[in-house]
């Protein structure tokens, strides 16, 4: 099974979920927990990102927020988890 690491920008926005709804946090988790078993397909739609985040992918964590990762290697980089890709 794959690393998870966080980047600073998602372990500041995954605080900026404690305060305003938690029950995301445990959403997060889930879908990071999909993402180490099958990082393609699954839960939150997976897509692949193009232009700027090409090479990157992302899943819907509601209709508001993305969760935004990469693979690298044996590592899952969590890159964002608040807002649309440019938020």
């Amino acid at each position: 099974m794959r690393a998870v690491q966080f980047s600073e920008t998602a372990l500041k926005e995954l605080q900026l979920y404690k305060f305003e709804n938690a029950k995301l946090v445990f959403k997060i988790f889930e879908l990071i927990s999909d993402i180490q078993k099958t990082p393609f397909v699954g839960l939150g739609k997976p897509e692949p990102l193009k232009g700027d985040f090409s090479g990157y992918w992302s899943r819907r964590i509601n209709d508001e927020h993305r969760l935004i990762y990469v693979i690298k290697e044996s590592v899952i980089e969590i890159v964002k988890c608040y807002g649309h890709y440019y938020d």
